[in-house]
C-alpha cells in the first residue's frame, strides 16, 4: 500500500492485502502493548489475535487520530476486558500501612537510567494485575485517575492507591536487581 488512505480504504473495503499489511505494520508493536497489560505471553497473543479480528470485523476508524493510536486503544480495550473475563481485575483497596517503603528516589531514578527497556517492561509485567493495569493506562495512555476508575468500575482512590503500590514495587525490583547486579 502506498499510504495509509489506502490502507484504510482497503481494510475497510475487507481487501485482504490491506488487512495483511496492517498487521504486519502493527503487530509486533501491539502485542508489546497486549503483554504490558496481560503480564503473560500468551495472554498477549490471545488479545491480539482477538483485538485484530476485531479490527478486520468491525473496521470503525473515523480518522479522528493516528491510525496506530486507533489500533492501541482497540488492543488496550482488548486486554482489559481479557482481564475483566479473567477476574483478575479486583477493587483492591490498598492501605497505606500495606505499602512498602519507597527506597530512596535519586538512588532509583539513577538505578532506573541503567535498566534496558526490556528488562523495565519485564517488571511491569510482574506487578499484580491491578497495579500493572492502573499503571499501564496512567503512565503509557496516559489516562487520569478518574478516567482509568470509570473504565474499569472501580473508585478514584482505587486507582490513585493502585499506582502508588505499583510504584512502590517498581521501585523496590529495580532496587533489588541493581543491588544484585553491583555483586
Amino acid at each position: 500500500m502506498e499510504n495509509d488512505i489506502e490502507l484504510i480504504e482497503g481494510c475497510r473495503a475487507g481487501k485482504d492485502s490491506a488487512r495483511k499489511e496492517l498487521y504486519t505494520l502493527y503487530a509486533k508493536q501491539m502485542l508489546a502493548v497486549c503483554y504490558r497489560y496481560t503480564g503473560d505471553v500468551d495472554a498477549a497473543h490471545d488479545v491480539l489475535h482477538d483485538g485484530f479480528i476485531k479490527i478486520f470485523t468491525h473496521f470503525t476508524f473515523r480518522g479522528e487520530c493516528a491510525l496506530a493510536t486507533w489500533v492501541t486503544r482497540v488492543m488496550v480495550t482488548q486486554a482489559i476486558d481479557y482481564l475483566r473475563r479473567q477476574k483478575r481485575i479486583t477493587q483492591l483497596v490498598v492501605n497505606e500501612e500495606q505499602l512498602p517503603d519507597l527506597p530512596d528516589e535519586a538512588s532509583i531514578a539513577d538505578n532506573g537510567d541503567r535498566l534496558s527497556e526490556e528488562r523495565l517492561m519485564a517488571f511491569v509485567a510482574e506487578l499484580p494485575d491491578g497495579c500493572r493495569t492502573v499503571f499501564n493506562l496512567y503512565v503509557f495512555e496516559e489516562k487520569s485517575h478518574k478516567e482509568i476508575a470509570e473504565m474499569l468500575g472501580i473508585k478514584v482512590h482505587s486507582s490513585t492507591s493502585q499506582l502508588h503500590r505499583a510504584k512502590n514495587l517498581l521501585a523496590k525490583r529495580i532496587k533489588e536487581y541493581t543491588e544484585y547486579e553491583r555483586k
